[in-house]
């Protein structure tokens, strides 16, 4: 039901990290380590989750002057995984999205307030549904370093967030189905070459 660039308040979480740098340096998202969940109580029987995998985004990431990172992700609302097919129907339906195959959901940050040592508030315009509001990522930084494997400067961040479905157009059954929607993001970011 959400989409969330998120995720991304993983800009000020990068801004957490090293030794300090003269600019911001281009960070991609590693669209194979990077995930969005969200959750919601259906019915107060269960709780339903979803999810967004495999989006790109793009971290300018400022070590010297953390506040001045800012981090931009882009996808499709249909790439939107349920688990189950007629769930995700009834998501892109009219009755939630009414999603065309070129509706995106994007977030852009609009500022970064470090706030500990590994801990950021990333501010920034999450459009979705055709709706654009001001949202907070509450983001930690997981690890900054060099890749393991790829041999080349990593970065990784997880972040939360609730939003609120009436907010953005998809209120639909509430109050039985939840308002609030909990998101939680998980990314890794690559130096640019």
């Amino acid at each position: 039901m959400t989409r969330f660039f998120p995720a991304l308040a993983f800009a000020s979480a990068l801004a957490l990290g090293t030794a300090a740098q003269a600019a911001p340096e281009k960070y991609t998202l590693d669209a194979s380590h990077s995930q969005i969940v969200f959750s919601y109580n259906h019915l107060g029987f269960s709780t339903g989750y979803g999810m967004f995998s495999g989006f790109n985004g793009e971290i300018m990431f400022d070590q010297a002057d953390p506040a001045a990172s800012s981090v931009t992700v882009s996808f499709p609302v249909n790439t939107m995984l349920t688990g189950w097919q007629e769930r995700f129907d009834h998501f892109m339906s009219p009755d939630f999205f009414g999603a065309t195959d070129d509706e995106m959901v994007t977030f852009t940050s609009t500022g970064i307030e470090v706030t500990g040592e590994k801990t950021a508030l990333i501010t920034g315009d999450l459009t979705l549904n055709g709706v654009t509001k001001s949202v907070v990522l509450d983001a930690v930084l997981n690890q900054v370093g060099d890749h393991p494997m790829a041999g080349t400067p990593w970065a990784g961040f997880n972040a939360t967030t609730t939003l609120l479905r009436s907010d953005y157009g998809l209120g639909m059954f509430a109050p039985f189905v939840s308002e609030e929607v909990a998101v939680t993001i998980s990314v890794e970011a690559m130096k640019a070459e």
